[in-house]
């Protein structure tokens, strides 16, 4: 009997796996600006995270292209690194929040997504003032860079409560 009492609890969990991967894969953005219905209804709380998240993806690919133009010498690969490193982590630890099983976990990958965010854009100022790099394309990227610093600290804050 027990055996088969685990095997109905073992398939319940599946299926709220399941449910809950569908109703994930619904909410995702295609990160090209378009989003499903039930994304597009959602209150403006749930559209400011879904703008947040299609941003710092944006943000990643800006980023990516502005990378392969560079022509990196030795001396820039390691910052070239911590940089993809540190502006990768925004958006996975934003995206990765969604999953997050309390208040205080979702809360904690906001905080890593902030720092992190922070650190880009001291690796992109670094890139700037350092070498021989066309300073109109970095700019706009730290532009975002901040925004997006702003939008995740406003979101800790008032998960806070400290607005």
């Amino acid at each position: 009997m027990k055996s088969q009492d685990s095997k109905v609890k073992g398939q319940n969990y599946m299926s709220k796996i399941k449910i809950e991967l569908r109703r994930v894969a619904e909410e995702i953005p295609d990160y090209k600006g378009t989003q499903s219905a039930k994304v597009k209804s959602q209150s403006h709380s749930a559209n400011v995270k879904t703008e947040l998240k299609s941003r710092c993806y944006n943000f990643s690919v800006n980023v990516l292209r502005f990378l392969k133009s560079v022509e990196a010498n030795r001396i820039q690969f390691p910052i070239i690194d911590q940089l993809v490193r540190a502006f990768t982590s925004v958006g996975a630890n934003v995206v990765e929040a969604r999953a997050a099983s309390s208040k205080r976990d979702f809360l904690r990958f906001y905080e890593i997504a902030l720092k992190s965010s922070n650190e880009t854009k001291y690796w992109l100022c670094l890139l700037r003032d350092a070498f021989d790099i066309d300073k109109s394309k970095v700019d706009p990227l730290l532009q975002e860079a901040a925004e997006i610093s702003n939008m995740i600290a406003a979101s800790i804050l008032t998960m806070k409560n400290k607005r």
